[in-house]
């Protein structure tokens, strides 16, 4: 299976299945001299870790990072850094019945139509399973980014879970790490908690939209027409598993705007820098960042493994019933949080380095 990699200059490569022995990434073109440790990469990992609350997957596993190469004395050399994450609490009998069937909604039926050959344990390489080597991988970005850029800061949260949407008069930054779903709204966090929990005791799913916020990014990251950097975090987002759309900025409600109200009027700042009235663009134009916040919605679609009879066929073109058994996220929007933020950070640094070599500091002065 080729096309496993991501990124120009800040390359990742992730490998490993949901079910196999261990999964992880390797990480190419970090610069050297990154200060990282496993408990630096950790950290991000926790978050994303599965069996933390009763609103995710029971699967038990800790997620224990542990860097095999490119690092000595702390810091990276400036060579690959391989990250492995080892699997410790497969249970592959739970998909014992599913081996000769297809799931409706999962990849299931892609993948043997395409390569003939399937690892139906918890859905392989497209099992939500392979975003944690993506995290490991986005905990050494923000630390080379810190290193570059010491202001950048980055931020996900979910917006919306099913049909119910927070309420952004009450957003608060500081709720976000404070409830199970990530979200800055605290009273949608409680409603949010009655509904999931009343669908995952029916064994069915939900989808939910994940935003993510950089703050701090400087102007003039990105390059038309080809490498622009919209185009790399959208496709980044859209690689993350599960995930069905992407937005920047003011995304598809764009359309409802006319240029007026579109327009984020411009003004010198006290500091000699451009401040912009609003932000519809989402801090890019022209593919090129502003300074302003980076903002990327993504909308993630329910868990296609529910305890929910479906028709479907199997391998042989028989028609038959399917319920998924086994431990599943009911949401697993709520566990893309992390893998958002990570993927944000691999593509912040990758232009960073892209911006430093071609151009170096920027060119245009205003003022």
């Amino acid at each position: 299976m080729s096309m496993n990699s991501f990124g120009h200059l800040f390359r990742v490569t992730t490998w490993g299945e949901s079910h196999g022995p261990a999964l992880g990434a390797t990480v190419d073109g970090c610069p050297p001299g990154v200060e990282i440790t496993e408990a630096m990469i950790q950290q991000w990992l926790d978050k994303r870790k599965p069996g933390q609350n009763k609103f995710t997957t029971q699967r038990r596993e800790p997620d224990a990072v542990k860097i095999l190469s490119g690092v000595f004395e702390g810091k990276t050399t400036g060579t690959p850094v391989q990250l492995m994450i080892e699997n410790t609490d497969q249970r592959s009998k739970d998909y014992g019945d599913i081996a000769e069937k297809f799931r409706p909604g999962h990849a299931d039926i892609t993948y043997w139509q395409k390569y003939g050959i399937r690892d139906y344990r918890g859905g392989g390489r497209s099992s939500a399973r392979e975003t944690a080597a993506r995290v490991a991988a986005g905990g050494l970005a923000r630390e080379a980014i810190r290193k570059l850029v010491p202001n950048v800061e980055i931020k996900g949260y979910m917006t919306q879970i099913g049909p119910h949407k927070i309420d952004h008069e009450r957003f608060d930054w500081d709720q976000i790490d404070q409830n199970p779903f990530w979200t800055p709204d605290e009273v949608s966090a409680d409603e949010w908690a009655d509904y999931l929990d009343g669908l995952r005791k029916t064994g069915n799913s939900v989808g939910a939209v994940v935003e993510v916020v950089a703050k701090g990014v400087p102007a003039g990251l990105g390059a038309p027409v080809y490498g622009k950097l919209d185009t790399d975090l959208a496709a980044a987002m859209m690689s993350i598993n599960a995930v069905k759309g992407v937005e920047i900025g003011e995304g598809m409600d764009a359309a409802c705007l006319t240029g007026e109200e579109n327009a984020d009027e411009i003004f010198m700042g006290n500091d000699g820098q451009p401040v912009y009235s609003s932000n519809h663009a989402g801090g890019i134009l022209g593919g090129i960042s502003t300074g302003q916040d980076l903002v990327v919605r993504f909308a993630v679609k329910p868990t296609s493994s529910i305890l929910k009879t479906r028709q479907t066929i199997t391998k042989s073109g028989e028609a038959a019933e399917i319920i998924t058994k086994g431990r599943h996220d009911p949401c697993v929007g709520i566990r893309a949080v992390p893998v958002g933020e990570a993927m944000m950070a691999c593509v912040i640094l990758d232009h960073l380095l892209l911006h430093r070599g071609q151009v170096g500091e920027n060119q245009g002065k205003i003022g």
